[in-house]
């Protein structure tokens, strides 16, 4: 039987608490923050200290980091280009049911194409979807080079590695955008928070 048979007979079950209900236990509006950006660039930096912020002021949220779903949810794919989509399909799928939960959702991942960030976008209500670029030039992250991956990349070690042999495409049209080679880590948090206050996300 094919997979569009066995859909026929699933059935979407319709919770009585509601997406609203359960945002409105929280005193926060749910939103997916989707930071992406070169390797290196800072998304996971400014990921980790923002949900650090975020609970100090007792809101709830869920940080998803490339690296740790890669680890189980994603632990199958490698990193071709089909891989690459599949992992971010499966990461925007999550993150919708962690949305439907009441939280902020952060992700933190390269996502280099931008027909995958608009499929994650596509999946949520309007004013939902965050995109969030964490900008910093390739000579920039190469110098970081945090996991030695850039190293390892040019040494012919690594191969799809974006932005080296495989392109990673800046958004056109992010919501907000980080300069982290002229920013610390703790003022992108800070622009955040007053994005996230001026749109009502804090309640």
């Amino acid at each position: 039987m094919s997979q569009d048979n066995l859909k026929e007979n699933l059935t979407w079950h319709q919770h009585q608490v509601t997406k609203e209900a359960r945002a409105e236990q929280k005193s926060q509006k749910p939103c997916v923050l989707w930071f992406t950006g070169l390797s290196g660039s800072g998304k996971s930096t400014i990921a980790n200290l923002l949900e650090k912020k975020l609970h100090s002021i007792n809101k709830q949220s869920y940080l998803l980091d490339g690296d740790n779903v890669r680890h189980g949810l994603c632990g199958d794919l490698g990193f071709s280009d089909r891989d690459r989509v599949e992992n971010i399909r499966r990461v925007s799928e999550l993150a919708k049911l962690f949305l439907d939960a009441g939280l902020i959702v952060l992700t933190a991942f390269i996502s280099p194409f931008r027909t995958d960030r608009d499929f994650a976008r596509g999946l949520l209500e309007e004013n939902e979807f965050v995109e969030v670029f964490v900008d910093a030039p390739l000579s920039v992250c190469e110098a970081r080079d945090p996991k030695g991956l850039y190293k390892k990349a040019r040494r012919g070690e690594i191969s799809k590695f974006t932005g080296i042999d495989s392109e990673y495409q800046s958004p056109t049209n992010a919501e907000v955008r980080l300069d982290t080679e002229k920013h610390t880590a703790e003022e992108c948090v800070d622009i955040l928070i007053k994005y996230l206050t001026d749109n009502k996300f804090l309640n």
